[in-house]
């Protein structure tokens, strides 16, 4: 429908009805106007399946929902650092969407993982905001390829759980730019989601729902989004505010005492009409997108999605250690140990709770093999040692010739509604792997968590395996990692530290009462564990492969460039090993002389190659300016420094094995302010401000007067006015000094600077 037939649906309706079709009309749905021809519209919850509830509603996955398909979590997913796979796996939910009818999935969630503790990083994608906005974007281009909406949540800076009805994200302006704004920006620009959930949470003080600055300015004004944004469910606070800031459906239904509300503030002038207008057309748009385009004849082939479950799981685990003992040989007698094995934790708790068709252990992938035995080893139940599983599983590792202990965090360690209070797992399963390394040598343990965890054994055993939380066919693709039927292929998205106390955000998260400050500001994950030179557990951007890669002929198209231009860097990519393997190449950018604190280096792009042994590609990057760019809180926007950049190829945050130098030059002068209290140093800066001054005090610098001075006597003078404190003295110093200038005077001369640029 065109967006002046909705204009002419909305004159039609009455006041009553436009501020209904502002709230959801039940848990899931939004208004309908029968008379008008207005169907009712369902949205539901994801963001890794379908939680679709036919019976009584709720946010918290209490009740029941339809039987579905569960994808791996964000967590795993953005390890596959692969944006075909992501959009594979959105076009899928779109189908399924189709399938029940649902015109909006409730996902993807992007929130930055400030902390391991936060109680949905296992939803989440990176601590990294390019990772986190690539991998959303692929997922939303894919559902919405099926004629699908999705809403990319939550906006903004919705980094824990406790008090996330209240609590209030300080954060400076620079920080929300490059870290917390920057994991939306590039997703709602490149692949423009139909929908935006905001948050509970306030922040610098303004409510998520009721902030205009980033619902209208920066998200419509700046970034172009031209969908309707809801709100979390429960997250108004004031409707009518909530309305004039640009939140357009609240949800879920407020049963009609807030559409009185939007009602009353219209008769009484406090809301003019046409605010109400606008949202509600908005909210037309995407139910008539969905409603013109619907797929009457898809179908939700439960089995076939969850193949492509497994699928894309198999990408999603990570081999963080492997001295020798993977891939498992089926010749070889096999040890499988712990609960998990079993009945594998697979996908976190609350509103993303998938209610799975069927679920594929590890056990029942290797079903029929002769060579593999199994003891639980633990029960989850309690953090508690069972001295029976326990003394069962020592003696399984004893008997067999390797041992795989499937570990993890249980669900009531991480879930929507609640942080996580340490880093460390149960203390019984780390007795465990503690007590089957000391009998096997050959151990290797299989970690099911949605959040980096400490692993005080992780010397003691062989091999690690990340299998983050993989969805319901986790146990197959795991398996077919083991016996390296596929080769791993996927890499952390977020840092390990060895310790919760090394992270960032550790001594100001969660915050005082509702006030968190991001005391840590941009340096977030790797930026601040390399700033700092600190040891980690695993780093960013990290994962082991059966093969080996090797990188050379790093290239750019120029060597200098204008912040106004792009740079095409290339590299080659060979498998050197005797397996196929996918390979994440890293380009990272690092600015090697700034005026302004930034982090040592900070991913820009990345891509993901699939080699034959020997095979070689040749991987091609693009940067622009905001490769090379800071957020300048001086003109509120991106700045690029004049001067020279290392371009870093890496396997890693920590491995980098190419680099190229470059120059960029920057098109914008920021504007200097100069105050009385500006010091001498920074005047010198510009050579025509500092002849100013000398020239307007001359008895304040007798020595600087003689023009016949080579360049080597003037740089002389400098250097012994940097020794004499004088570069860091105010120019109202010499006030104080002699009586030579008066306080007018200097300000006569701050005039005469700040008007060199006008």
């Amino acid at each position: 429908m065109t967006a002046d037939k909705i204009k002419e649906l909305v004159a039609q309706m009455t006041l009553e009805e436009k501020a209904a079709m502002c709230s959801g009309a039940d848990f899931w749905h939004t208004e309908a106007v029968e008379r008008l021809g207005i169907p009712a519209s369902m949205v539901s919850d994801g963001p890794h399946g379908l939680r679709k509830q036919d019976q009584e509603g709720d946010h918290l996955g209490v009740n029941d929902s339809i039987k579905a398909v569960c994808f791996p979590a964000g967590c795993g997913t953005a390890a596959s650092f692969n944006r075909d796979l992501l959009r594979e796996m959105g076009e899928t939910l779109g189908n399924e969407c189709q399938a029940e009818g649902v015109s909006v999935i409730l996902g993807p969630a992007v929130n930055i993982k400030r902390s391991p503790l936060c109680g949905r990083n296992f939803e989440y994608y990176s601590e990294d905001p390019l990772v986190a906005s690539e991998m959303a974007g692929a997922l939303i281009q894919g559902v919405q390829s099926k004629n699908v909406g999705t809403s990319i949540k939550h906006f903004l800076a919705n980094n824990q759980e406790t008090r996330r009805l209240s609590s209030d994200s300080r954060i400076d302006e620079r920080t929300l730019h490059e870290i917390y704004l920057a994991a939306f920006e590039g997703a709602v620009k490149k692949a423009k989601p139909w929908t935006v959930m905001c948050s509970y949470n306030r922040i610098n003080g303004i409510y998520a729902a009721q902030n205009h600055q980033y619902l209208t300015e920066t998200l419509r004004n700046q970034w172009g989004f031209d969908g309707y944004v809801m709100s979390d469910w429960g997250a108004v606070n004031n409707r009518v505010e909530d309305l004039k800031a640009g939140l357009d459906l609240e949800m879920p239904s407020s049963l009609g005492a807030n559409d009185k509300l939007i009602v009353g503030a219209v008769l009484s002038g406090e809301l003019d009409e046409s605010v109400v207008d606008t949202a509600v057309e908005r909210i037309l748009n995407i139910v008539f997108r969905y409603e013109e385009k619907r797929d009457k004849n898809a179908v939700f082939d439960k089995d076939k999605d969850h193949e492509t479950a497994r699928k894309v799981a198999e990408e999603t685990i990570v081999l963080l250690k492997n001295e020798g003992v993977l891939p498992l040989s089926d010749k070889r007698k096999i040890a499988f140990i712990g609960k998990y094995a079993k009945t594998p934790r697979y996908q976190g708790g609350g509103s993303s709770h998938i209610n799975s068709h069927k679920i594929t252990s590890a056990l029942d992938a290797v079903q029929g093999m002769d060579n593999i035995i199994y003891a639980q080893g633990f029960d989850d139940a309690e953090d508690k040692t069972d001295e029976r599983l326990l003394a069962e599983a020592v003696e399984a590792a004893r008997g067999a010739e390797v041992a795989v202990i499937f570990a993890g965090l249980p669900e009531k360690y991480e879930s929507e509604g609640f942080d996580r209070k340490h880093m460390a797992m149960p203390n019984c399963q780390n007795e465990l792997i503690e007590k089957v390394a000391a009998v096997q040598p050959n151990t290797v343990v299989v970690l099911h968590n949605g959040s980096p965890i400490e692993m005080p054994w992780v010397d003691k055993v062989k091999g690690v395996v990340e299998a983050y939380l993989g969805g319901q066919a986790v146990g197959g693709a795991i398996c077919d990692i083991l016996f390296g039927k596929v080769n791993p292929s996927a890499k952390l998205p977020e840092t390990f530290p060895l310790k919760l106390e090394d992270n960032p955000s550790y001594l100001s998260y969660i915050g005082e009462g509702d006030m968190v400050e991001y005391r840590e500001g941009i340096f977030v994950g790797y930026r601040y564990y390399d700033k700092k030179k600190m040891d980690v557990l695993f780093p960013f951007g990290y994962g082991l492969s059966y093969t080996t890669f090797e990188y050379s002929n790093l290239t750019v198209d120029k060597d200098r460039m204008k912040d106004t231009d792009t740079m095409r860097v290339s590299v080659d990519v060979t498998n050197t090993g005797a397996v196929a393997g996918k390979e994440i190449i890293q380009l990272y950018v690092a600015d090697k002389e700034s005026t302004v604190i930034r982090p040592v280096k900070e991913l820009r792009d990345f891509v993901k190659v699939d080699l034959k042994p020997g095979e070689t590609k040749t991987v091609t990057f693009t940067l622009d300016k905001r490769a090379f760019a800071y957020y300048s809180v001086n003109i509120h926007d991106w700045h690029v420094e004049t001067g020279e950049f290392d371009i870093l190829i890496g396997k890693s945050s920590r491995d980098i094995v190419l680099t190229k130098t470059v120059n960029v030059e920057s098109t914008v002068k920021l504007p200097f302010v100069y105050t009385t209290d500006t010091t001498m140093g920074d005047v010198m800066k510009d050579p025509r401000a500092w002849k100013i001054v000398k020239e307007s005090m001359p008895q304040a610098f007798p020595e600087a007067q003689n023009d016949s001075k080579s360049e080597a006597e003037n740089e002389a003078f400098t250097e012994e006015m940097a020794n004499a404190g004088l570069m860091y003295s105010p120019l109202r110093g010499p006030v104080s000094f002699g009586g030579h200038v008066s306080m007018a005077d200097i300000q006569a001369i701050v005039d005469k600077l700040n008007a060199l640029d006008e």
